[in-house]
Formats: C-alpha cells, sequence, structure tokens
C-alpha cells in the first residue's frame, strides 16, 4: 500500500468523524485510507462537475432545442441518460467481479464518458438538425454505457478503500465541491460574456478533460487485489434477480427506490407546468444554478446525515420531494406557477430530495450488501430500477398527454409512497 503522508492524514481527520476506526477495512486497507478517500473526494468530485455540465435534462436539452433537432430526440434524452446507466449493470457485475482490482473499470470508464462529452461538443460544432440529434443520442448511449459500468464498480470499490462511517462523507463532500464547479457556470451563463451556445460546447469540452482526468486520478487508489470471480453467463446473471425473493430487505429497498424515481423524471413536467416563457435563453442560467445550489447545500448535509442513518435520509428526502411536487400543484392551482423565477424556486427544493435519494440510496446499499455481493446487489438494484424509470416515463408522458399536472401529481404520490416503504427498512448505517 502507497504511504500516507502528514498532509492526508490531517486533512482525512479533519473531514471525517471517527477516523481512528477501522470501518470494516483490512488492516492495510485501513492504513491507507486517508489517501485513498481524498482521492476518491477529487476524482468523484470531478465526475460530479461533468455530470452538472452534461445535464441531459437541462443543458443538453438546451443544445438540442438550439441544433434544431427536434421534440422527438429531446425526449429521449433523460430516458437513454438514466436507463442506459443502470440496465446493463446485471449483466457487467459478473465480469467486474472477475478482476482483482475493480478501480481500473471506474478509471477506464470515466474517461469514456470524458470521449463521448468531446464528441458532443465537435457534433454540437459540425452539425445541425436531425443528424445532430442523432449522433449527440448516440454518444449519450455509450456516455451511459460506460457511464452504468463505472456505477457497478464504484460501490464495491468504495466500501473495500473507505470505512462504513466514513462513505458518506466522501461522496457528500465530493458533490458539494462538483456542485460549486457547476454553480460556476450557471453564472457565467447569467452573466453571457459572449454567445451562450459557445458557453454550453465550451462546457462540454471541460466537462470531457475533467472527466478524463477524474480517471487518472482513481486510477492511483491503493486498492488490494482479491481473488477473481467466475465470470457469470446470462442466465447465471438473470438468477441473481432471485437475490430480491431471499432477501426481504434488499426488496424493500428496491421498492423504495422505484417509488423516490420522481425526484428524478419530475423536473421537465415542472417547466410544462409554468407554460411559460421567462427569457429564453437567461433560463437555461437560472435552472441550472438552482440545481447546483441544490446539490451544493444539501449533498454534505446528506452525506454525513447518511453515515448515521441512510435510511432515515431516504424518509425524508421522500417527504421533501412529496412537498416540493405539491406545491407545485398548488402553485398551478393559485395561478402562480408561471411567476418570474418561480420554476427555479421549485427545482431547487426538488433536486434537493433527489440529491438526497442519490445518496441514501448509495449509501444504504453499501452498507446493507454483504461484502462479497455489493457489486450484485448493486446491478439488481439498478436493473430493476432501470426497468421502472422507462415504465414511470412512458406512463407519465400518457399521463401529461391529459395534462402535466397529472404527472406530477403521480410523482408527488409516489414519492410519500417511497419514504413511508423506506421506513420499513432495518437500520444498517451508523
Amino acid at each position: 500500500m502507497a504511504h500516507v503522508t502528514d498532509f492526508e492524514e490531517q486533512l482525512f481527520e479533519t473531514l471525517v468523524d471517527d477516523p481512528e476506526s477501522d470501518g470494516g477495512l483490512s488492516e492495510a486497507q485501513h492504513e491507507a485510507e486517508p489517501r485513498n478517500f481524498l482521492r476518491h473526494v477529487v476524482a468523484l468530485a470531478g465526475s460530479k462537475l461533468g455530470d452538472g455540465l452534461v445535464d441531459a435534462k437541462l443543458v443538453l436539452s438546451w443544445l438540442l432545442t438550439h441544433l434544431g433537432a427536434g421534440a422527438g430526440f429531446i425526449g429521449l434524452l433523460v430516458p437513454v441518460r438514466e436507463a442506459g446507466s443502470l440496465l446493463p449493470q446485471l449483466f457487467t457485475a459478473g465480469a467486474i467481479g472477475a478482476l482483482p482490482q475493480r478501480k481500473w473499470v471506474w478509471a477506464v470508464g470515466t474517461m469514456i464518458e470524458g470521449a463521448c462529452a468531446l464528441g458532443i461538443a465537435a457534433v454540437a460544432l459540425t452539425m445541425q438538425g436531425a443528424a445532430a440529434g442523432i449522433a449527440i443520442i448516440a454518444l449519450l448511449a455509450v456516455l451511459a454505457l460506460a457511464r452504468s459500468a463505472c456505477s457497478a464498480s464504484y460501490k464495491d470499490v468504495l466500501g473495500k478503500t473507505v470505512g462504513k462511517s466514513r462513505r458518506g462523507a466522501a461522496t457528500g463532500f465530493a458533490s458539494s465541491v462538483g456542485a460549486a464547479g457547476v454553480i460556476v457556470f450557471a453564472l457565467v451563463l447569467l452573466w453571457q460574456p459572449f454567445d451562450r451556445a459557445a458557453l454550453v460546447i465550451g462546457a462540454l469540452a471541460l466537462a470531457g478533460l475533467v472527466w478524463i482526468a477524474a480517471g487518472l486520478v482513481f486510477s492511483t487508489l491503493a486498492e488490494e487485489s482479491q481473488p477473481r470471480e467466475e465470470v457469470l453467463s446470462i442466465r447465471d446473471a438473470l438468477a441473481q434477480l432471485g437475490l430480491i425473493r431471499r432477501d426481504g430487505q434488499l426488496a424493500r429497498f428496491i421498492g423504495a427506490r422505484a417509488l423516490l424515481v420522481g425526484s428524478a423524471l419530475a423536473p421537465p413536467y415542472l417547466l410544462v407546468l409554468a407554460a411559460a416563457d421567462e427569457g429564453g435563453d437567461r433560463e437555461l442560467g437560472l435552472l441550472v444554478l438552482a440545481s447546483a445550489l441544490a446539490s451544493l447545500l444539501s449533498s454534505w448535509v446528506w452525506g454525513r446525515m447518511s453515515d448515521r442513518s441512510a435510511r432515515r435520509v431516504l424518509i425524508w428526502s421522500g417527504v421533501a420531494s412529496g412537498v416540493a411536487l405539491g406545491l407545485a400543484l398548488v402553485l398551478r392551482a393559485m395561478g402562480l406557477a408561471s411567476a418570474p423565477g418561480a420554476i427555479a424556486v421549485l427545482l431547487f427544493g426538488l433536486m434537493i430530495a433527489y440529491h438526497g435519494v442519490r445518496q441514501g440510496r448509495t449509501t444504504y446499499l453499501v452498507d446493507m450488501a454483504p461484502a462479497d455481493q455489493r457489486a450484485a446487489y448493486t446491478a439488481v438494484s439498478n436493473l430493476v430500477v432501470g426497468i421502472v424509470l422507462l415504465v414511470a416515463g412512458a406512463a407519465s408522458a400518457a399521463l401529461a398527454v391529459i395534462g402535466a399536472a397529472w404527472a406530477v401529481g403521480a410523482f408527488a404520490v409516489a414519492s410519500v409512497l417511497g419514504a413511508m416503504v423506506a421506513y420499513q427498512l432495518d437500520e444498517v448505517s451508523g
């Protein structure tokens, strides 16, 4: 294991609670934990910054509109990005488990994401209309597949290299740092020192470079090699779905997580609810700023709370999502949803809930799953939730034909139900 410097040790002790506890790590991994903790923060912060700069809900939607790609391509962005990141994991988890060091999966996957972001920037500079839409959707699909491999491997690496009571602090702090970078981007969009399209394309290129750098940093983690696991056939991979039947706790967790997907899918319907143009391009900066501020102000808090009780984080974030969406319906009924800035305020509240769901589900799953089955638990959970995302996306689109308020109301009810299911989970953190 690599040597830990005094600076790394001191910074680690400043950022975490109970740094002396081994947190379930081996002796060698515990000794390297301060160094690994900081590398997790740097690499994940870069990844989070990339996510914010290549936001399918806001940035890519604006870009496709600007390029004249058409509403059909814009409607594909969120399903391709979200479901594409989740569905393949059941089939990749076995191959990842066969590797003695899983950090390389995340490192290479993140570099592929960076290459795709650079490709999207190149498309934006050279193509228009449907051709640009096809190319960007294709690149986003590859990016989502790379993200899928990163997600399937990250929780396992996190569990091996960062102690149980410090994982939420690492991911929460990284999310806050990444959000701070996205806030700078949003402020530049509002300031608009030059053409907004150039700013967006430049941000996409920057995201590509940051993702590549994050992969390089992550590759320097001190990770113990472990025995290779057998690579599963497709039949054996599907058989892992039996974990849901055998582990009632996993089944309840997946149920809660599935009900809480509204925090990810609802933002476009908030825009439809408002049904007003509050300043065209300028609105992009307000929405990106609202989303980034929510991440900055909540991720660190959610992370620390998750270390104490990821279960309670899921409960409260579900309640917060229900409240934010319910308030959107109230404002709509009062005729205030189209007031200047109303969209951004509603999105801010919903994104606080969204980051709570993400932080709580990550920490809960890592703490709940047996050490030798983290990848399998993650893959099974993500496959089921990926299917739910596709179904919920189609169902909400059908409801939106009647009226966007119906879709928002359905997500509000589901969020509250998700909090109720999370309440029935066992405590596994702390």
